[in-house]
């Protein structure tokens, strides 16, 4: 479960080295840490912190998505034993939030008079086993159910968990210039790059990174590298650049703040607008509308790092071997979504949202282990006030269940 806590440490301040230690032999993380260095130097030693975070992320063969390391799943390592997950979602905390989740897709698919669910980065395929088996009990009609999903380890993940569906579920690795059915995206919009914002003595400035020098071997003397021994690697440091780049809204005070803007997740949001031609999407996330997320008191910026569950706030070490992630800004994706001609169908907090679509009635026919976990969805210290549901739809608006009671429409 990917869950920053509401007031994030602060990320370092800028032209601090972050010089990470490395192994004696080269990592997968070495390769990546050199391969993101030559790509700051084409760019002339600075690269915005969305184009480091995305490759960071996405590298092919070596970005924390695109590698083959464990990333899902409910544990983190033991001592002696097999490695361990860096974070849990809600799927894997409890099969019930696919199940709730059905039932408003089924009212999405009928109300929208299609028949396919389209599921970008389905992770270990565990919401979509749910889904897809919600959906068989309640004999919901269903043609296909297609995942778009950029990570390959991921892709074979979910081919062995979902072979008993045979070829109702595909997979997709660019979208089709028209589409039709019901869009899900859970903790999808946080993995998408951001671009940093940094206001220091009054002067907005955009954030990214640059190199700083390797240090000097403790043995100034030494000719050569002991065997297998990687080279010392320029560090990745924070610098910034005057920019006319601004926040949405003017944030109030004169104090050094840092925050994030999201032009990818708009542009996700604007494209799905250009090519669906009739459904609706469900995006379910951790994040604020806009009023709260550029609060004057959350000056520390959002991203955060999680690895072996753990957090910390510094992206620019062990790169490629954790994931960097951003809260949403709900507004922004409400904005694109209606200027590209879309309907905001409902907003709320994930409590609101499956307890609407029926998570109690579920957990009390549940045995008790399974309640225990289920209530993790819902409490409020835990997932269910800081994750957040929107729901868009394209052609008439219709209500969605899941927004019946404690809609938030109006914070936005």
């Amino acid at each position: 479960m990917k869950t920053p806590s509401l007031t994030s440490p602060p990320i370092p301040e800028p032209h601090q080295a972050q010089a990470a230690g490395h192994p004696a032999a080269p990592t997968v993380s070495d390769a990546l840490a050199q391969h993101m260095a030559q790509a700051v130097r084409d760019q002339g030693g600075w690269i915005g912190f969305d184009r480091f975070m995305a490759l960071a992320l996405y590298t092919p063969g070596l970005g924390y998505y695109a590698a083959d390391l464990p990333k899902f799943g409910a544990m983190p390592a033991a001592p002696g034993g097999a490695p361990g997950s860096d974070f849990v979602t809600a799927p894997e905390i409890s099969p019930l939030f696919g199940y709730a989740l059905a039932r408003q897709v089924a009212q999405a698919l009928q109300a929208t008079g299609t028949y396919e669910v389209w599921e970008f980065g389905a992770g270990t395929g565990a919401l979509a086993e749910q889904v897809l088996s919600a959906l068989r009990e309640m004999q919901v009609p269903l043609a296909r159910y297609t995942i778009v999903d950029l990570s390959g380890s991921l892709r074979a993940r979910q081919q062995s968990r979902l072979a008993p569906f045979g070829e109702q579920v595909q997979w997709a690795s660019a979208l089709p210039a028209q589409m039709r059915g019901v869009v899900l995206g859970n903790e999808l919009i946080d993995a998408m790059p951001v671009q940093l914002l940094s206001r220091v003595d009054g002067v907005w400035h955009e954030r990214g990174v640059a190199l700083a020098p390797a240090p000097a071997p403790a043995d100034a003397g030494a000719s050569e590298l002991a065997d297998g021994a990687a080279p010392a690697q320029d560090a990745f440091v924070w610098a910034d650049c005057p920019t006319a780049l601004r926040p949405p809204m003017e944030i109030e005070g004169d104090h050094d703040y840092l925050t994030e803007i999201h032009p990818q997740s708009e542009a996700f949001v604007r494209t799905l607008a250009q090519r669906l031609e009739r459904g609706a999407v469900l995006l379910l996330d951790y994040g604020f509308p806009e009023a709260e997320y550029y609060h004057p008191q959350r000056h520390m910026g959002t991203v955060m790092c999680h690895q072996a569950h753990r957090s910390d706030a510094d992206p620019l070490v062990r790169v490629g071997e954790k994931d960097i992630t951003a809260h949403v800004n709900f507004t922004a994706l409400a904005l694109a979504a209606q200027d590209a001609g879309m309907e905001v169908l409902g907003y709320t907090s994930q409590a609101h949202f499956l307890i609407n679509c029926g998570l109690v009635d579920l957990m009390q026919a549940a045995a008790l282990p399974v309640r225990a976990s289920a209530q993790r969805l819902i409490l409020e210290h835990e997932m269910g006030e800081l994750f957040k549901v929107i729901a868009l739809g394209v052609g008439a608006p219709w209500q969605p269940l899941g927004f019946g009671r404690g809609d938030r429409t109006h914070r936005l």
